[in-house]
């Protein structure tokens, strides 16, 4: 396999693993970037001759070890006590995938894999083993459990407290939603720090600030968009609706990396809808 056809794989794959990265992180931001760090390194082992014959387990081995790697370095990993009930049937699909991603992270780390890949990707009791690093009993037993956890915690009502963001933030994010608002890009333009970023995820990555102007002369060309403030997972954000549709859902969010008032970073999700699935977000204006 060619490096363009590994690629178009990957490319492929790319929704699939990220609904393992988002579960197993808890957010699907911390996701995407665990996402992304997977496909570096498989990208870097097929360029040094790997060859796989399971391609799918293979890059899921790799996501998790990335999610394990991510989680340790946060400490984010919390263990929850366990009841001795085994539950043996699989959560049904749609409530499985409306269960949050903090809820996932609930779960010890061999039980939250094996939860995610049998019941969100449908992945076999042996394959939950090779990927996981652990025996097929201890796959099976960790799947029992985690359904049995994953319920319980499934019956407790999320915090829907509005996200916690310092007043300079909102002035921020708020006046930087209000030029879009009005079509104000030169002003957007100004903001920008001369090393700033841009990730269009899934898409393109660009620096320096005269490259980065062309990426709002693209928004100031498309009417359809209305943008909103908000919090995507806690942090602030820019919500992106579709004004031809249904407004009850962003179809995209872009986050912004401040240093003072210079803007350093710009992620925007456009070409990653897979994000949105079960992300925690609020309209704030």
């Amino acid at each position: 396999m060619n490096t363009g056809e590994f690629e178009d794989r990957l490319n492929t794959l790319r929704p699939r693993l990220h609904r393992y990265c988002a579960r197993m992180t808890g957010s699907s931001v911390d996701g995407e970037d665990v996402l992304q760090d997977t496909l570096i390194k498989a990208l870097r082992a097929h360029a040094e001759g790997t060859i796989v014959e399971n391609l799918e387990a293979w890059l899921l081995r790799i996501a998790h070890n990335a999610s394990l790697d991510f989680l340790r370095r946060r400490s984010r990993s919390n263990v929850v006590p366990l009841t001795d009930d085994l539950e043996s049937a699989a959560m049904p699909e749609t409530d499985i995938v409306a269960v949050g991603f903090q809820t996932f992270l609930q779960l010890p780390e061999l039980q939250r894999c094996a939860v995610i890949l049998k019941d969100v990707l449908g992945h076999s009791v042996e394959e939950i083993a090779t990927i996981a690093g652990s025996t097929p009993a201890a796959a099976k037993s960790a799947l029992q459990r985690g359904r049995t956890a994953l319920r319980q915690l499934a019956q407790v009502p999320e915090d829907s407290r509005l996200p916690l963001m310092s007043d300079a933030d909102r002035r921020k994010m708020t006046a930087y939603v209000h030029l879009f608002r009005s079509g104000d890009f030169d002003a957007i333009r100004a903001m920008l720090a001369d090393d700033v970023r841009l990730d269009l995820v899934n898409r393109l990555q660009w620096k320096g600030r005269d490259k980065i102007g062309l990426y709002f002369t693209r928004y100031a060309e498309e009417t359809k968009w209305r943008f909103a403030f908000g919090a995507v997972e806690g942090q602030s954000a820019m919500l992106v609706f579709d004004g031809t549709g249904p407004m009850d859902r962003p179809a995209h969010f872009v986050l912004i990396g401040w240093s003072d008032s210079r803007i350093m970073e710009i992620r925007d999700f456009l070409f990653a809808p897979y994000v949105l699935e079960g992300i925690n977000w609020v309209r704030l204006g």
